[in-house]
């Protein structure tokens, strides 16, 4: 499917904000956010379906798109928008028979090896990072750093391009410029959770959306 990202891609993280899945997701649709990936390491999965429930009856409510991180079989038994895959997930073909031709299916990749034999595989857009230096992950990949982004970019052409990994209002503008078509923002908007919708607005403005 041809679905075009939004310029500001968050994440959810009940540990970082001390929310639930459910009240960031209406936080950030206050701010603005369109799509929104729901990633949950460490509830248990009944735990997590119930808030994930939730957060997505908001979300449709709004036009807003939710995305599961990981949990293929969570992700088809809410009916979420897609899914986003890691490399060591289920494989992308493999989700794309579960999920369906609809469902929107992104994956991770960190180097431009990795990026390049992505975008022969059945998803709509490749996440590239860590970019930066990133606390949100117990064992980061190496940074591929702003010139990764430029280099996967001229490798994959014009297939959509996620970058993710310490980006902030200080470097999103950089990031969009090198060649991504959209930051995933994690950490910049729970360093003040009452403010997340806030702080969603104003990195759609700098990100030029």
């Amino acid at each position: 499917m041809d679905y075009i990202l939004p310029k500001i891609y968050p994440i959810t993280d009940t540990r970082l904000s001390g929310l639930s899945h459910t009240a960031q997701v209406e936080k950030l649709i206050a701010g603005g956010a369109t799509l929104i990936q729901l990633r949950e390491k460490h509830a248990a999965p009944r735990e997590f379906y119930k808030d994930a429930e939730q957060a997505l009856a908001i979300a449709r409510s709004h036009g807003a798109k939710i995305i599961i991180n990981d949990r293929v079989d969570i992700a088809l038994a809410l009916g979420a928008d897609g899914v986003h895959l890691g490399q060591d997930d289920l494989p992308p073909h493999h989700a794309r028979k579960i999920l369906g031709p609809q469902a929107i299916i992104g994956f991770s990749t960190h180097t431009i090896e990795q990026a390049i034999e992505a975008a022969y595989l059945p998803i709509d857009y490749i996440a590239l990072g860590p970019i930066f230096t990133t606390k949100t992950k117990e064992n980061p990949d190496k940074t591929v750093g702003l010139d990764g982004i430029k280099n996967v970019r001229e490798a994959i052409g014009g297939f959509p391009l996620v970058a993710i990994g310490g980006i902030n209002s200080g470097n999103v503008s950089q990031v969009i410029q090198a060649g991504a078509g959209s930051a995933a923002v994690i950490s910049v908007l729970y360093a003040s959770p009452e403010d997340v919708a806030g702080r969603m607005a104003v990195l759609l403005t700098i990100a030029g959306q």
